[in-house]
Order: C-alpha cells, then structure tokens, then sequence
C-alpha cells in the first residue's frame, strides 16, 4: 500500500470514492474534504490510499489547529478517513490511520486526535482497537479519541 498527493491526473477517481451506504452520515465525501483542504491548505494533509495500481481509499490529517480556541492547545490528527466500499476489512483504514500518524510524529508531535460519531455502525470499535482512547470530550457531538505517539 502507498500514498499519493492529489493530482490533476487523479483527482476524478478521488471524487469517485465512495464509503458504504450505511456509512455516508459518518463522514463526509472526499470533495468536501478537497474543499476544506483548499481552504485551509496550512493544516490539511490530504492523501489517497492505493494498494497497487487500485485506488482504496482518502485520508486527511490535521496538522496543527489550535483546539477548543486554546493558543496554548495546538493538535494534529485524522481530520477524514474515507475506505471503498468494496475493500474495507482488509487493512487499508489501519494503513491510512498509521500514515498520519507517522506524519504528525514526523512533525514532532506525541500524539494524533481523531473523532467519531457514537452510533451503532460507527467506526468506534475501529478507533479503540487501534489504541484510540476517549478524552471525555466532544466536539461537534462526536467523541474525540487520543493516540500516543511516543
């Protein structure tokens, strides 16, 4: 599996990608993410996951956002993190999780923040088994998980 940057050449099959039906409240589609990324490019860390020639997936990170308006409280994290349909179970979420992750790290930072909708069929489990842990926050109404980095 790899990342890719975004490109003019492969942007079209990134507005293409699409989670699972039951799973379209959860997360935003890409050309959301696309947008905020343009918007707010100092923060945004799009990629594209493939594993081989096959395009499986979108992630996002946030790098460095002051949180909750704290100047002292700047976090990094998985911003977006959309997998095909038709491959998810197969290790491509835990590949694009572990990426970020080692972006923020490469970064300095200790730990990544993530949040998730608390809902049946949410991507909770997904989270927590990856060592994800809840803060006691929310934001938005969505639990914000932490992951240490060290």
């Amino acid at each position: 599996m790899r990342l890719e940057k975004i490109t003019p050449e492969n942007y079209e099959a990134a507005l293409a990608l699409s989670v699972r039906p039951d799973q379209e409240d959860l997360v935003a589609p890409v050309v959301k993410s696309l947008a905020e990324a343009f918007v707010f490019p100092e923060h945004a860390w799009p990629r594209l996951v493939y594993d081989g020639d096959v395009l499986v997936g979108f992630l996002m990170a946030f790098l460095d956002i002051r949180w909750d308006r704290n100047a002292d409280d700047l976090r990094s994290g998985l911003w977006r993190l959309n997998v095909a349909a038709d491959v998810q179970g197969r290790g491509h979420g835990r590949f694009a999780v572990d990426a970020a992750c080692r972006k923020i790290r490469s970064r300095g930072g200790r730990r990544a923040y993530v949040t998730w909708e608390p809902r049946a069929g949410g991507p909770e489990d997904f989270y927590l088994k990856l060592g994800f842990r809840p803060t006691g926050e929310k934001s938005g109404g969505q639990i914000v998980g932490v992951l240490d980095l060290c």
